[in-house]
């Protein structure tokens, strides 16, 4: 059995982070999983910041329904590692145009955390509404960008579900887009 360090070799803890967009009601995708609503019109060709996020991470970990959603795009969104975690799902369910960057594990956030800081991981980009609320609720979440989207879908897959406590945030800015989308980057405050 391997055991994996917390630290890498910088002897740095790999951070979580967090970047996703909501209805104004908090919904991440209609019950039925569709997305499409997250770009309104005149969004596409506003810079919210996703390409700088996403360069200063070194990879992705998401949930499975969350692979499942962008597994589809084509072309592939990711040139980074992307490990999914999955209790049902194996690597022969990775179709082959992504099998040089997704991973499937069946492991914990904490000991996902762990085992991508031994391979050298600074900081992660935690994607996937349950675990999002899992990283909050395990206290493994650095910073959240939130944008949120002028839309009221009255139900849906919720971006944030119960708590076992308030989680204090720290409000860093917010930024309005002609298109009508705010974007707030809030800490978790210590």
């Amino acid at each position: 059995m391997r055991v994996y360090s917390v630290y890498h070799e910088e002897n740095t803890v790999t951070t979580a982070h967090v970047f996703i967009a909501a209805s104004l009601d908090g919904f991440i995708a209609t019950r039925d999983g569709d997305v499409s609503w997250l770009t309104p019109n005149g969004a596409e060709n506003e810079d919210h910041g996703y390409d700088s996020f996403y360069g200063s991470v070194d990879g992705i970990i998401m949930g499975r329904g969350t692979w499942e959603v962008v597994s589809n795009f084509d072309p592939w969104p990711f040139d980074k590692p992307v490990i999914v975690l999955s209790g049902s799902l194996t690597q022969e369910d990775v179709p082959a145009a992504q099998q040089k960057t997704v991973r499937i594990w069946n492991t914990s956030l904490p000991e996902t955390m762990r085992k991508v800081s031994a391979e050298g991981w600074s900081r992660a980009y935690i994607d996937g509404g349950k675990l999002i609320q899992s990283a909050l609720a395990e206290g493994l979440v650095q910073d959240m960008i939130l944008t949120r989207i002028p839309v009221l879908l009255g139900s849906g897959l919720p971006l944030f579900g119960s708590l076992p406590k308030a989680i204090p945030l720290k409000h860093l800015r917010s930024e309005s887009f002609p298109s009508g989308l705010v974007q707030s980057h809030y800490q978790i405050a210590p």
